[in-house]
């Protein structure tokens, strides 16, 4: 049977069984159970085959909503920052449990499948087109780690420039990946100073902070605190008048909805891909994306793997690793990083999210997110909580008017309500121990919005 792990009879297939059985049909089966202890009127409650076509997710919705009355749960987590309650399709697990691909291990060229090869190269090309970049690599650990590695090559390119720009609302957790791969090299990191009206870069301090010293700007969008910034063109322009290397950290849902990376003027891209059917997973494994425009400067300082299309000796086609000169087992201390393994896996079920989707389908996701965030907003302001002016997609800050949002964060998780994390530790002032996060995707439905911020309103009120 090769890779079908399971047989799934479907109607007819169960009609048969049944009749060879010598049953006149299912109900039969089920003849030595009394009556009296059948659930009356459940099948017909069923959702499924009435009215319109349901999909995956409500019908898992449905059936877990009658489980929770057992085990208590329902809710999706409003946690966000970096790793969010996306739903995952079934088909994401069966991808997961193929022998063939069940390995955090990147390979090297002669212990790679052409099987494999083909999935890299085809996350690789799905990867390019949404972010409407080049090339992109096959992968890192995370979206930190992405984005350390893509300052590193600024730096190694703008050789002699000892000084790198950042917004300063970047994720806690990213600076301090950022500030212990840049430590050795004595960089120093300068920020964009943000607006607490919008949440967005204040472009009048742009000329100020980007100096010919500048070796690459980093611009987010959206950025940490999920604010859709307006001012990535500027910051683009900035960078160029300096002759530093403009880097976009952007998310792949987010990019089919708003300007991708490309669009903007990026020389690189990097993402989070968790979001990409990978699921919570207690912290991890995720996926760090890396993209590069068309420049071969660009491409041979790319660290990581790069799976290319080339035909082998019959003429017949073939793919392989390419570029392979960049690397550490090569190259040695020379070589563009130290990567040598990373979650291939993950980067494997993110081209199977992707093509399961579409490019329709990721666009409608980000759709639903973006109705659900201003959805979210235009609640907590009607419970007179403050917020950014700004749009914003998917992670929405919020200010806990009495000044401790960890205290209401406890408050709420005492009613298997998790919002989250607190954004006092990002380097922008205003951002104080009073502002988090509440993120909301498209697994979340209105009454999980009401219900948050009705509790929202309870907390506060004791």
């Amino acid at each position: 049977m090769g890779s079908h792990r399971y047989w799934i009879p479907n109607a007819e297939d169960i009609e048969e069984l049944v009749r060879k059985a010598g049953f006149s049909g299912v109900g039969e089966l089920f003849s030595d159970i009394p009556r009296s202890v059948l659930a009356r009127g459940f099948w017909d409650s069923l959702p499924i085959g009435a009215g319109r076509p349901l999909s995956e997710m409500e019908v898992v919705e449905w059936v877990r909503e009658r489980l929770a009355r057992v085990w208590g749960g329902g809710v999706p987590p409003f946690l966000g920052g970096g790793a969010w309650a996306h739903y995952v399709p079934a088909y994401q697990r069966f991808i997961l449990r193929l022998g063939e691909f069940l390995t955090s291990y990147t390979p090297y060229q002669p212990e790679a499948s052409q099987g494999l090869l083909q999935a890299l190269f085809e996350y690789q090309s799905l990867m390019a087109e949404i972010l409407d970049m080049d090339v992109v690599n096959s992968s890192h650990y995370d979206g930190s780690t992405a984005l350390a590695e893509a300052v590193l090559m600024a730096l190694r390119l703008r050789r002699g420039r000892r000084r790198v720009v950042v917004p300063d609302t970047l994720d806690p957790r990213y600076r301090k990946v950022l500030e212990a791969y840049l430590r050795p090299h004595g960089v120093v990191i300068s920020e964009i100073p943000s607006n607490r009206e919008c949440g967005c870069v204040d472009l009048e301090a742009l000329d100020e902070v980007v100096t010919g010293e500048t070796a690459a700007v980093v611009f987010e969008f959206p950025n940490s605190i999920g604010v859709v910034d307006g001012g990535a063109e500027q910051v683009g322009e900035a960078a160029r008048r300096a002759g530093a290397l403009y880097i976009v950290k952007t998310d792949p849902i987010a990019a089919t909805l708003y300007k991708p990376p490309g669009e903007l003027g990026a020389d690189i891209a990097v993402a989070e891909g968790q979001p990409l059917g990978l699921g919570l997973n207690y912290g991890g494994p995720y996926l760090g994306v890396m993209a590069v425009r068309w420049d071969l400067r660009l491409i041979r300082q790319m660290p990581g793997r790069i799976a290319g299309l080339s035909r082998d000796s019959e003429g017949r086609r073939a793919f392989a690793l390419i570029l392979q000169a960049r690397e550490q087992h090569i190259r040695r201390a020379r070589a563009t990083s130290n990567i040598t393994t990373n979650e291939a896996l993950m980067a494997v079920l993110a081209a199977a999210y992707i093509a399961g989707h579409g490019g329709e389908g990721l666009r409608i996701v980000a759709e639903n997110v973006r109705a659900k965030t201003l959805y979210l907003k235009e609640k907590l302001r009607g419970a007179g909580l403050e917020t950014v002016e700004a749009e914003t997609w998917r992670d929405t800050p919020f200010r806990a008017p009495t000044g401790d949002f960890e205290g209401l964060a406890e408050a709420l998780r005492r009613r298997k309500l998790y919002i989250g994390p607190p954004l006092h530790e990002a380097s922008a002032e205003w951002l104080d121990r009073s502002w988090g996060l509440i993120a909301v995707t498209e697994a979340h439905r209105k009454r999980h919005i009401d219900l948050l911020v009705d509790a929202i309103g309870e907390a506060l009120r004791r």
